[in-house]
C-alpha cells in the first residue's frame, strides 16, 4: 500500500494527447468526434450548436448526409420540446418550437419517434430503426418515409437515447436523432458504425445543456423572469437581498371565496388561469416581472433601473387600464359560455422593498419584503368600499406627475397597520364624459 503522501506514479493515466499512434482512419475519426463533442459539452455549447457542429463533421468526414434531425424534450410549461433540423442545402440548422398537447396527432402517432419511444418505454435499451429506403415500398412503412423518399433520400437512420436509468423519453428525459442521405446504396456499414459511436457522446453533451435549459426555464416560471435568472446565476445564499426601488402592482380577485364555494374546482382553476394570464399579458410588453401568486392575488414590480420614474410609473397605470378592460371582455366571453366571472381589485405604488431570499434553511423565497409591500395591500382593499378598480398611492401619483391628469384626489385615509393616513388617488373620469355630464 502507499504511504498517505507518498508520491504516486500516476505515468499509466497521461491524459491523451495525440492520435499518432492511430492509424485506423475510422477510429480516429470517432475519437475525434467524441473529443470535439466532450470539449463543447463542458463549454456550455446549445444543443443547436451542437448538432450543427455534429453533422458538419459527419460531412467533412465523408458521410454523404442529406438532413439530420434531433428532438429534445424539456419541461416548459408552453413547449413540449425542441427539433433542430441540418439540411446539406442549407448547411445550418433550423430550429423548432412544439406546443403542448400535440401528442395525439396522427403524424406524432404513426412516426418512427413515436415507435421507438414506444420501445423504449417497454425496456428496450437504446432503440433504432434502419430503413433502406430505395429498395422498395416494404421499407417505406412510416408515412414520413415515403415523404423522405419522394425528395430523394435513398437510407433512413433513426435511434433514441434515454437519459438516467429510468429514463423515460416521453417525459422529458431522452433524446432522438434522425438521418438520410440520398446517395445510391445509402449508408455503407462503416457510416453507420460512426453514427453508433459517437451518437452517444452527443447525446451526453445534449443532455448537459438540456439540464441547465430546464433548470433555467422551471426556474423562470416557478419565480419570475428576474428572480429565476438571479438564482440560476448563483443568488442562492439565505439572507442575501439588496434594496430595489420599483413601482408595486397588486391585485386581489373580488369575492373569490363566494366564487370558489359555488363552483367546482377544476373551473375555478380555469378562471384563476385566466385571469392571471390577463393580468400578466398586460405586464409583459412594460417590462413588469411578475414575483408571486398568492391565492387569488398576484404580486408584481416594475423597476426604475431602467428609464426614469414618470415613466416607469404611466407604463404601470397603462398596464392596469389595459388590463381591466380585457378582464371586462373575458367576463362577456365566459359568462356567455356559462363559466364562473370574477372582478379584479387593482393598487399600485412606489416604494423601496428588499428583493431577495427569505425563507428556512431548506426552503427559501426569492421576494420582496418591507413596509411599501404591506401599504400596496391595503391599498387594494379600499378598491370594494370606494367603488373602484383601480386606487394608487401619494407617491405613484407624484412619481407618474399625475399622469397627465388622468388621476384625481379621492382623499386620505386610513390604512390597516401604516402609521399615519395616506391620501389616495384614482383614475379621473374621461374628459368626453365630463363634458357630456355637464
Amino acid at each position: 500500500m502507499t504511504a498517505l503522501g507518498a508520491e504516486l506514479d500516476l505515468s499509466p493515466f497521461k491524459p491523451f494527447k495525440s492520435m499518432d499512434g492511430i492509424t485506423d482512419p475510422s477510429v480516429r475519426n470517432i475519437i475525434d468526434i467524441h473529443i470535439w463533442a466532450m470539449e463543447e459539452g463542458l463549454r456550455g455549447a446549445t444543443a443547436g450548436e451542437l448538432f450543427d457542429g455534429y453533422c458538419q463533421r459527419l460531412v467533412v468526414n465523408g458521410v454523404p448526409l442529406q438532413r439530420g434531425y434531433v428532438s429534445t424534450q424539456t419541461l416548459h410549461p408552453q413547449w413540449s420540446g425542441y427539433g433542430f433540423t441540418w439540411k446539406r442545402e442549407l448547411n445550418a440548422v433550423h430550429v423548432a418550437q412544439y406546443p403542448r398537447g400535440g401528442g395525439n396527432s396522427e403524424a406524432w402517432l404513426t412516426s418512427p419517434f413515436h415507435h421507438l419511444i414506444t420501445r423504449a418505454r417497454a425496456g428496450e435499451k437504446t432503440p433504432f430503426v434502419r430503413r433502406r429506403l430505395e429498395v422498395g415500398p416494404e421499407q417505406r412503412d412510416f408515412p414520413a418515409l415515403k415523404e423522405f423518399h419522394a425528395a430523394g433520400a435513398t437510407d433512413y437512420f433513426c435511434i433514441i437515447y434515454t437519459f438516467g436509468a429510468d429514463g423515460d423519453p416521453a417525459h422529458g428525459t431522452g433524446v432522438v436523432y434522425s438521418f438520410t442521405t440520398d446517395r445510391v446504396g445509402g449508408f455503407d456499414d462503416e457510416e453507420i458504425g460512426l453514427l453508433h459511436s459517437t451518437l452517444p457522446g452527443l447525446a451526453l453533451a445534449m443532455k448537459a445543456h438540456a439540464g441547465h435549459d430546464i433548470a433555467s426555464s422551471l426556474l423562470r416560471t416557478y419565480l419570475g423572469e428576474d428572480a429565476g435568472r438571479r438564482v440560476h446565476a448563483g443568488a442562492v445564499e439565505r439572507g442575501s437581498a439588496h434594496g430595489l426601488h420599483a413601482v408595486l402592482w397588486y391585485a386581489d380577485i373580488r369575492g373569490f371565496t363566494g366564487v370558489s364555494d359555488v363552483s367546482p374546482g377544476a373551473a375555478i382553476i380555469d378562471m384563476l388561469d385566466d385571469v392571471f394570464e390577463t393580468l400578466t399579458a398586460a405586464l409583459r410588453p412594460r417590462g413588469g416581472q411578475v414575483l408571486k401568486f398568492i391565492g387569488d392575488a398576484m404580486l408584481a414590480t416594475l423597476s426604475f433601473d431602467e428609464g426614469d420614474q414618470a415613466k416607469t410609473c404611466r407604463l404601470a397605470l397603462d398596464a392596469a387600464v389595459e388590463a381591466m378592460a380585457a378582464l371586462k371582455a373575458r367576463n362577456v366571453e365566459r359568462a356567455a359560455a356559462g363559466l364562473p366571472v370574477v372582478s379584479v381589485d387593482l393598487a399600485l405604488h412606489v416604494g423601496e422593498v428588499l428583493y431577495g431570499n427569505v425563507g428556512a434553511a431548506d426552503r427559501l423565497d426569492f421576494t420582496v419584503i418591507g413596509p411599501a409591500v404591506n401599504e400596496v395591500a391595503r391599498i387594494e382593499k379600499l378598491c370594494e368600499p370606494l367603488g373602484r378598480e383601480i386606487l394608487v398611492s401619494q407617491r405613484f401619483a407624484a412619481a407618474a406627475g399625475h399622469c397627465d391628469g388622468r388621476l384625481e384626489p379621492l382623499g386620505s385615509f386610513v390604512l390597516r397597520g401604516v402609521g399615519e393616513p395616506k391620501e389616495i388617488f384614482g383614475l379621473a373620469a374621461p374628459r368626453e364624459a365630463m363634458a357630456m355630464s355637464a
